[in-house]
């Protein structure tokens, strides 16, 4: 890939050569990237209320020694917390309560919040580094032609693509439109997010739905798109996990203020780590 490329317009003509940064023209190391996405993922965590099943009377384990206040000595009662339901003297007619097997006890081994949170951390130099393979597999035809099954085996020319600012400015029907110019038939069925309905029992274990990761639109800063179509970011939010979302060589398009902002970002500025959410 040489050091630049042509920069197209809305209607997917060649206008004028861009610079790129050096970024993609690094290696593309598959393993960081994994690992940074495992590191960042998030889980919600969940458990139950920590004293449900504890809101209760009963005032600890009944002892089996004679002559004891409150024993349950020759009773032929088992030594569980209990609350006493009602009293005659020294007679007690108590209910076992706050055990797993007891009504309203709680539960035996529930969800913890402290195994759901992610511990894994990755060094500055390495995040950058994974950003930067994210960057370069987006203008990788092997990796990109890896990923995507439909167009295995085809020549895909024009990476990384390159559009002009005007893009944003455009309304749903003529971007629509521009994409298909700009990437192709084949290229544009790839962009544009799809969702189905799951086959077999998943439908009824809340994942009904499926749907494809579909083109990244990465934005400069200041820049906006109103589309649910494909997905947008800028570049001051924009994380290793978008850039490789379902994989490496993710199909990305980029505006020329993009380009420009990324190279101040990466060159420019000491690189700060963004991927925080």
């Amino acid at each position: 890939m040489t050091n630049k490329v042509e920069i197209l317009d809305i209607n997917g003509k060649k206008t004028k050569t861009l610079e790129l940064p050096s970024a993609f023209f690094k290696s593309v190391r598959e393993d960081l990237i994994a690992r940074v996405i495992e590191a960042k993922k998030i889980r919600q965590p969940y458990s139950p209320y920590l004293m449900a099943g504890r809101q209760h009377s009963a005032s600890g384990r009944i002892v089996h020694r004679r002559h004891v206040w409150r024993s349950g000595y020759g009773r032929g009662r088992s030594r569980v917390p209990r609350k006493t339901m009602s009293r005659s003297g020294s007679q007690f007619n108590w209910i076992a309560a706050e055990i797993p097997f007891a009504v309203g006890g709680r539960r035996a081994h529930p969800p913890k919040i402290l195994s759901m949170q992610n511990k894994a951390r990755i060094n500055k130099k390495e995040m950058k580094f994974a950003f930067e393979s994210a960057l370069s597999a987006t203008a990788n035809e092997r990796i990109m032609e890896r990923r995507y099954e439909r167009i295995r085996g085809e020549k895909i020319s024009g990476l990384p693509f390159i559009v002009e600012n005007k893009l944003t400015s455009l309304k749903t029907k003529e971007f629509l439109s521009s994409l298909k110019k700009i990437l192709g038939e084949k290229l544009f069925d790839i962009a544009i997010k799809t969702k189905n309905i799951r086959s077999g029992k998943g439908k009824k274990r809340g994942r009904k739905y499926k749907s494809t990761a579909g083109a990244l639109i990465l934005l400069g800063k200041g820049e906006k798109i109103k589309s649910q179509i494909v997905d947008f970011k800028t570049v001051d939010n924009v994380s290793v996990a978008d850039l490789a979302k379902g994989g490496a060589g993710r199909l990305v398009i980029y505006t020329e203020k993009a380009i420009n902002d990324l190279k101040e970002k990466l060159e420019g500025k000491k690189f700060e780590e963004n991927n925080k959410k």
